[in-house]
């Protein structure tokens, strides 16, 4: 389960170059070009003011409290209902590019998941994870600790996209504001 720290990067998911545009109740100074990123870490999801006006969907931007070079600033944390519909279609490549970018964090969660409480455990919560396969994830990994994604579909065989099943439970994650259990996000 994630702590709730500030992410340092953001992935770019849509560029709005001017917001309030069509809105006669904002003055015409206030109107600013807006970002909508996803954090890297905990897939925050961020609107953001930019500095320069190259920013493009999946661009990689350093959002932490150093010196920024492409973002102004950190504008509010957004919900998923908050995103234009270019984002809510760039966010499950944007997820699945991280995931396959951080490969070892999500392999470990394969090889160090825990159980929840007595009847249900953090395997579980992945999609298609039933009882059966759980044990035999967890047999797997006590003979010897998962290396990668190709590892766990070649051991187990009922698992052939184990990075998929990671990517959708971060997007039920982020899409659903009621989920119980927070595995890869933070709330």
């Amino acid at each position: 389960m994630k702590s709730d720290k500030k992410e340092l990067y953001a992935v770019i998911i849509d560029v709005l170059p001017m917001t309030g545009i069509g809105d006669s109740r904002r003055p015409q100074f206030k109107k600013e070009p807006l970002v909508q990123a996803m954090g890297i870490e905990q897939f925050k999801l961020l609107e953001l003011v930019p500095k320069v006006s190259d920013l493009q969907a999946i661009d990689r931007v350093y959002i932490g409290d150093q010196e920024r070079d492409k973002i102004e600033r950190v504008k509010r944390r957004i919900g998923y209902t908050d995103l234009t519909q270019t984002a809510k279609l760039e966010l499950p490549y944007a997820v699945e590019t991280i995931v396959k970018e951080n490969e070892g964090r999500y392999v470990d969660f394969f090889n160090k998941a825990v159980p929840i409480t007595s009847k249900q455990h953090m395997l579980h919560l992945l999609p298609g994870i039933g009882k059966k396969l759980l044990w035999e994830i967890l047999e797997e990994r006590e003979k010897k600790p998962f290396e990668n994604f190709a590892d766990i579909s070649e051991r187990i065989k009922s698992i052939p996209h184990p990075d998929q099943m990671i990517v959708k439970r971060i997007l039920e994650e982020i899409e659903d504001p009621n989920v119980k259990y927070h595995l890869f996000t933070s709330k």
